[in-house]
This record gives structure tokens, sequence and C-alpha cells, in this order.
């Protein structure tokens, strides 16, 4: 899981515990794989979690991130990797974002970013920096949390403005100049742990105990999602192609 915040301290303690959790990272990454081609972009690379099954997998990626203390990990872990184009401090809530990075402009095939939108305030802004660093006919994809009523104190920690809907992030993606061709939520089982440990208990960090239970099961989880990705998940996924 990618996560993009301004509280550095509780984002990387976070990374860190879920950094631990390989079959869950892996599942994320095998949910997004079959939309990803050509020359890709991540948005909110943090510590590599999501990035090192791209760079093994021989994708042609491009990590960025507006945190700079994760660079240095980001360097040690993949600086080099023959695939890796770059590593690039950019805040895509810029609206200067392609002027700053004028070789950027219509160069990727696909952008991902996981868990970091709802870290912006305009998420319009900066799907619409993503679009204009696509080629025509790029995707991108987006991974958020769900339902605003789940919102609890692990949000408040790292610092969400909001939570999505399938509906609420396709009119956001289509103010942006996209058409959204997937849409999917994530991850359903993991609605009652988020539930109870940040609404209920009020924790601030994932429990580690938890989560490594949670991964021990993703197999399960995984069979469960093929029920449940039509209507409920802890997390909203969609696809959506540039149109302008």
């Amino acid at each position: 899981m990618t996560i993009k915040i301004g509280n550095s301290k509780y984002g990387t303690e976070t990374l860190e515990v879920i950094s631990q959790a390989r079959k869950f990272n892996r599942w994320m990454f095998e949910t997004i794989k079959p939309h990803c081609s050509g020359k890709i972009l991540e948005i909110g690379s943090g510590i590599g979690n999501i990035s090192e099954f791209f760079i093994d997998g021989g994708f042609d990626i491009n990590l960025s991130d507006y945190e700079n203390s994760y660079f240095p990990l980001l360097k040690k872990k993949f600086g080099d990797k023959a695939n890796l184009g770059g590593i690039n401090l950019m805040d895509f809530s810029d609206k200067d974002l392609v002027r700053k990075f004028p070789d950027m402009q219509g160069k990727f095939d696909t952008i991902f970013a996981l868990n970091v939108l709802e870290h912006i305030e305009d998420h319009v802004q900066a799907l619409d920096n993503a679009g204009k660093m696509l080629k025509k006919g790029g995707k991108v994809i987006i991974l958020v949390p769900a339902f605003q009523s789940l919102y609890n104190s692990f949000d408040e920690q790292l610092e969400h403005f909001r939570r999505y809907t399938s509906k609420s992030l396709k009119a956001v993606l289509e103010a942006a100049g996209f058409d959204v061709v997937h849409s999917q939520y994530f991850n359903f089982m993991a609605i009652f742990g988020w539930f109870f440990s940040g609404k209920v208990l009020r924790k601030r960090i994932i429990p580690n105990n938890q989560l490594r239970l949670f991964n021990a099961l993703v197999p399960v989880w995984r069979v469960l999602d093929l029920f449940t990705s039509r209507f409920a998940g802890v997390s909203v996924i969609q696809v959506a192609v540039k149109n302008r």
C-alpha cells in the first residue's frame, strides 16, 4: 500500500507495518497489473511496497512522491535497476507541476496512484496533472478508501480529506477529463477491522498482530472479493482513459 500524507512520521510507521504484509501487497499489485502497460508512472511510491513488484516484474516504471524522506530508501532498494526510469520529487496538487517537469508531458502510457488521492484537497487538479503526463489514450488507475461512513481515527491520523464511493470517484475522474472503463470495490473483509480498530478502539496505527492475521488469510479474502467487489470493500478502484 502506498500512502501520501503530510504527517510523515505516521506515514512511515504505517508503510513499514504494511511492508510486512507481502501477500496483501501482492494482491493489490495483481489486481491492478492487468490494466498496466507501456511506460508507467507511480504517484506516491512511499517506501516502495508496491513498486518492488513492478520492478521485479520488469515493468518500465518511474517512481514519484512528494515526501523526500522516502527517497534514500527508494534509491537504496531500486537505484541499480535497469527498468527504473527515475525517482522524482513531485507534488501532484501543484498547479505548475507540468511546467516544472516539461519532459514528463505526454510521456506515460499508464499512471497509477494507490491510496494517494484522499490526501489531496484539490483532487481534480491532481488528476488533471496526471492527464497531462499521459499519452493520448493513456490510462490512470486510482485506488482510494471507500465509504465516508468508515472515516475514523486512522483516516484522521493519515490526514485523509475524504473517502469515496464508486459514484463520487467517477465524478472526480470525469471532471478531470477521463472516461471510466473499469470500476470495482476491493478488500471487503478489511471493512470490519478498519471499523473496529479505528472507530471503536480509536487506534492511530494499524495493529501489527491484526495485520499479520489478515495477511495470512489473504487467499480467503481474495475469494470473498469475487462475490463482493461490485458493491462493497474498504477501497474502491477505478481505471480511466484520458479523453482530452
